[in-house]
């Protein structure tokens, strides 16, 4: 842990924007637990009950935790909600299981409202924000090339194409945060958590899009399993590394790749048949062919998410995040295990 005089830092409250997402009630529960208290903004202020029952079920005591009204689009009560804060954690930002037809519905949200919490955080003096980004803003450069190993150094080419929406609102946001606190005077400090394919148990049954995946295989929707192999972390390293990343002096204006280990779409659904062996018939039984995959994906806009995975093998390195924020990381097997035990203990497979 950090040498730090915590008492002083939790005299006032952290600010975590989108409070109602997965990774933001784990977020939200590190901090409570750790004895901070959190103001979690909303766009619709009714999931404010919805959040704290699921905080209740990792056994976590809410009474220091507030609810705001705020939406990402719009300016109103950003600035009185951060007035006098130390910190921000902005994790606000879509991930939707299907890719929209206009890539706007999701650039617009995640690069303004980024800009909109950090000029907000910059009017009120914040000293610190933390920004939920992604590995997908980190792994698409132009010339990929097999066998290199992406770091915290390298961007993703958002004008690369072939590009989803998503990969392309996260990389925006991501650069036009950093772009803001380069030049602006007396800007806040920035860590940015760039997660992998974040897995871990489900709080609810407002699923996450990986656990949405999860139970589109559990359900039978997919018989095969797109030959695809991406990086994995689990929702609680996610957290702790933006409340370190928060804390440690040493991790203003740096990035922090949080992932430990791979997995394959095919290896998902093996793993929920070893959690739930009744769902052995439903669960994807082989890899199908990229032809396939493209071909369907004209069809089914799910698919057209995984699309530029086709025919490549990104890996990625985790060192910072080990030895700055001082993580210990869960593998995939726990990560993806303890995603499928949740959902079955819910009932949404």
């Amino acid at each position: 842990m950090p040498d730090l005089n915590t008492a002083v830092l939790k005299d006032t409250p952290v600010v975590v924007t989108g409070a109602s997402g997965f990774i933001a009630k784990y977020v939200i529960a590190e901090l409570l637990k750790r004895g901070f208290s959190v103001i979690g903004t909303l766009r619709n202020p009714a999931k404010a009950d919805a959040v704290s029952g699921s905080l209740h079920t990792l056994g976590v005591p809410v009474a220091n935790l507030s609810f705001a009204a705020a939406d990402l689009m719009r300016d109103d009560h950003w600035d009185e909600i951060v007035a006098g804060k130390r910190y921000v954690i902005h994790t606000a930002s879509p991930f939707p299981v299907q890719q929209p037809d206009n890539a706007d519905d999701l650039i617009a949200p995640a690069r303004e409202g980024t800009l909109r919490v950090l000029l907000a955080a910059h009017r009120a003096s914040v000293k610190r924000v933390v920004l939920t980004s992604s590995t997908v803003a980190v792994m698409y450069a132009r010339d990929y090339q097999p066998g290199y190993i992406f770091s915290e150094d390298d961007f993703t080419d958002e004008t690369r194409p072939g590009l989803t929406p998503y990969i392309q609102s996260k990389t925006l946001a991501e650069k036009a945060a950093w772009n803001f606190v380069k030049t602006k005077i007396a800007a806040p400090e920035l860590a940015v958590i760039n997660p992998a394919f974040v897995q871990g148990p489900a709080l609810d049954d407002d699923l996450s899009t990986s656990h949405e995946l999860m139970r589109l295989m559990a359900a039978g929707t997919y018989p095969a399993a797109p030959k695809v192999i991406f990086p994995v972390c689990d929702v609680r390293d996610v957290a702790a590394a933006h409340v370190e990343a928060m804390l440690r002096p040493e991790a203003a204006g740096q990035r922090f790749i949080v992932a430990e280990g791979e997995t394959r779409l095919y290896d998902i659904g093996q793993r929920i048949v070893a959690e739930c062996p009744d769902l052995k018939t439903r669960a994807p039984r082989f890899e199908m062919p990229d032809t396939a995959v493209r071909a369907l994906a004209v069809f089914d806009k799910r698919l057209r998410t995984i699309l530029p995975e086709l025919g490549t093998h990104r890996t990625c390195c985790n060192v910072r995040a080990r030895k700055v924020l001082g993580l210990k990381l869960r593998g995939p097997d726990e990560a993806i295990g303890s995603a499928a035990r949740s959902l079955r203990a819910l009932k949404l497979i």
